[in-house]
């Protein structure tokens, strides 16, 4: 039986449409990670899962349970936010079985349920300290034992590391993934963390404008976006995009013209509709582009990231028009895998191999070609 099923969800706020037609079946035990802009609709697509947010349309089901109108304490889920959210007069202890108080179940059914979770999430020490004694990432730890002393069918997690520095990101993320293979719990959660989603998800959920792009594993959308909108929004630094152009068309295959290259052949899938002279969009992650001595396209580098052992390269290729760029036209980013010497200002050659060409095109924007290598 699946955790977690959406039926056509819509919510509209007025004239607003935040969610358009949502459909999503998540299974039991899966780690969902839901990923997007500012505004596409996640955070209000968590809420109305919760019951926080009152749905316009659809159908909702939780453990082959209608839930479309329940209230949120009878959906079974439990959900971890962004703040704490911590009474700061209440101990550990009792912020954790708070939930539980507020159920009035039994004395020692709430002091059992807090030591498992204090034992789970290693707090059993900071059991009778206030909230203002222990770290942030102690806290936070504190907000998900309140969640798992209720034992809900469904953990909802609305960017719960964002308020946390970069250590206690990187050390919570790992907890957090050992406390879902630990309960084997159906986990949702939403952030805008890169790192967060590829690292942690079961499946990513891309989505955009309230509507989802693309549902998958993290290297499956990585590897193989379905559109131009998912392979510059999943990666870290970002998909270099330029313009392109069709030279020829054969069954199965185009002749591309690109800037960076001599015009190449490339495969694309069986109902791409392209003609000679169609403009198209070609995608190069950062790593597929490289450093020549001389040959290749001239550029000229105006940012050097040294990260220990890999580099991070943002060269001006002046004329060369890319697209979707937060930088400017001609700006291309170059991943280089070890200490690379370079200044600002240094001029440099770019190279790229046309068979880690990504090709995208039509009304949507779809893929039409990945890599020979993946």
């Amino acid at each position: 039986m699946s955790s977690l099923e959406l039926h056509h969800i819509e919510k509209s706020y007025g004239s607003y449409h935040a969610l358009r037609g949502i459909d999503l079946t998540v299974e039991q035990g899966e780690f969902i990670v839901m990923v997007g802009p500012s505004g596409c609709g996640k955070s209000t697509l968590l809420k109305s899962i919760a019951g926080l947010e009152p749905i316009t349309s659809g159908t909702m089901m939780i453990n082959g349970r209608d839930v479309t109108h329940a209230q949120p304490g009878d959906r079974g889920i439990a959900m971890v936010f962004q703040s704490y959210a911590l009474y700061p007069h209440m101990t550990v202890a009792q912020n954790m079985g708070f939930g539980l108080r507020m159920a009035k179940r039994p004395k020692t059914e709430i002091e059992e349920a807090v030591t498992k979770a204090a034992q789970i999430l290693r707090l059993t020490d900071q059991l009778e300290k206030l909230p203002k004694q222990l770290s942030g990432g102690q806290r936070q730890r504190v907000a998900i034992g309140r969640t798992i002393t209720r034992s809900p069918e469904v953990f909802l997690f609305d960017e719960p590391l964002s308020n946390l520095d970069a250590a206690l990101r990187t050390q919570m993320r790992v907890e957090i993934s050992t406390l879902h293979a630990k309960l084997g719990a159906t986990m949702i959660y939403v952030t805008h963390d890169q790192v967060e989603a590829m690292t942690m998800a079961s499946r990513i959920v891309v989505l955009n404008a309230g509507r989802i792009e693309q549902v998958g594993s993290p290297l499956e959308l990585y590897r193989n976006p379905d559109n131009f909108f998912v392979a510059g929004f999943l990666g870290a630094p970002r998909m270099n995009f330029f313009a392109g152009r069709v030279v020829q068309v054969s069954t199965g295959h185009v002749t591309v013209q690109c800037p960076l290259v001599e015009p190449f052949d490339v495969a694309v899938v069986d109902n791409a509709k392209l003609a000679a002279g169609d403009s198209i969009t070609i995608g190069a992650r950062p790593e597929a582009l490289g450093i020549g001595s001389d040959g290749g396209f001239p550029a000229k580098v105006h940012l050097v990231e040294h990260l220990g052992r890999e580099t991070i390269l943002y060269a001006d290729a002046g004329a060369l028009q890319t697209i979707g760029s937060d930088t400017g036209t001609g700006n291309l980013t170059v991943h280089l895998p070890d200490v690379a010497p370079f200044t600002k200002g240094d001029p440099v050659h770019l190279r790229f191999d046309p068979a880690d060409a990504y090709l995208f095109g039509g009304d949507e924007q779809a893929t039409l070609s990945i890599p020979k290598s993946i």
